[in-house]
């Protein structure tokens, strides 16, 4: 059974990482909150998991020219040196000061969202 309940949270945080979701956060959450995996090996195992779910989502935004040549040159070099960065600075943290630090994004994140009006294109 279980091995059956991780493969549907890694179906249903796959599809949700493929719409742009947020399915890697809540395959953390999954690992951290129910499958008593530590903070370090769960974001180890998201981003290992993202390799395999982006190509896919990558491949339906290329389709749909929703891609920009030159925002990805930018985003790429910032994303690459601030995660060597956070890397670095999340190794030297005690994982319980982590857990928490994730838990407030998270709930930033949320409350944010919860606040957002529609735009044009949304309504």
């Amino acid at each position: 059974m279980t091995s059956f309940l991780e493969f549907l949270v890694g179906l249903l945080t796959g599809v949700l990482s493929g719409f742009g979701v947020g399915g890697g956060t809540l395959l953390i959450l999954y690992l951290t909150g129910m499958a008593g995996v530590s903070q370090y090996a769960a974001g180890g195992i998201n981003l290992l998991y993202f390799l395999f779910c982006a190509p896919a989502a990558l491949v339906s935004h290329i389709r749909n020219r929703l891609i920009e040549g030159q925002a990805v040159i930018w985003c790429t070099a910032a994303g690459i040196l601030t995660s060597l960065l956070a890397a670095w600075i999340a190794g030297m943290v005690d994982v319980r000061l982590l857990r928490r630090i994730f838990g407030v994004f998270l709930l930033y994140i949320g409350i944010r969202e919860l606040r957002a009006k529609p735009s044009e294109k949304e309504k």
